[in-house]
């Protein structure tokens, strides 16, 4: 994953998806006030996401950007996939790393 201006990248084999750099902090900030874990959630736009995860928040009509941060429709989702490491990476969150339904909180 790297940022393209106000983008964020993400390269997943042949697939490119693109999600607003202002993801990082909106998502930290959103962690922080939860104040305990958070479920990833990860799912694809064509799917519902689970109430209160982190793919939830990044598609809410209630966060900061008024919905999906995803910028390239039909690749909008996975948010909650791919976002959380960049964040740990950047000393952000402790993530879980476990065989599935990982956590994530705000350091």
């Amino acid at each position: 994953m790297h940022r393209e201006g106000d983008e964020l990248v993400c390269t997943v084999g042949s697939t490119t998806l693109r999600y607003q750099a202002r993801a990082i902090e909106d998502l930290h900030a959103w962690l922080a006030a939860q104040g305990d874990w958070v479920p990833l959630g990860a799912a694809d736009e064509q799917k519902p996401a689970a109430p209160g995860t982190v793919e939830a928040f990044g598609r809410a009509e209630d966060n900061p950007v008024g919905g999906w941060y995803g910028l390239r429709k039909g690749y909008r989702g996975r948010f909650g996939m791919y976002l959380p490491p960049l964040l740990e990476a950047l000393g952000l969150v402790e993530l879980e790393h476990n065989a599935r339904n990982n956590r994530v909180r705000a350091i």
